[in-house]
């Protein structure tokens, strides 16, 4: 999986924001803001991965038990495939 092409994150006055370019603007309005993990995630996501090597990254970078992170990479998940976000 990996997100689809047409969008960028940004750091903007401190805070990560998904800015959509070329043909993701037409088809995305809104504005996604990303905390600091939020941002680890979709940063792994910019290449082809799978949810096992996020997973290991993650509870490599912080303090999480691998169940939380677990948990936490699914809803992250499920909340870009809303969005139209993610390409599997």
């Amino acid at each position: 999986m990996k997100i689809k092409e047409g969008f960028l994150l940004r750091t903007v006055a401190g805070s990560n924001i998904v800015v959509p370019i070329g043909a993701g603007s037409i088809d995305f309005s809104g504005v996604i803001t990303l905390n600091e993990v939020g941002a680890f995630l979709w940063k792994l996501l910019e290449e082809p991965t799978n949810k096992e090597a996020m997973l290991e990254k993650l509870t490599a970078e912080y303090d999480v038990d691998t169940e939380t992170a677990s948990k936490d990479i699914d809803a992250f998940l499920a909340k870009l495939r809303e969005a139209n976000l993610l390409d599997d």
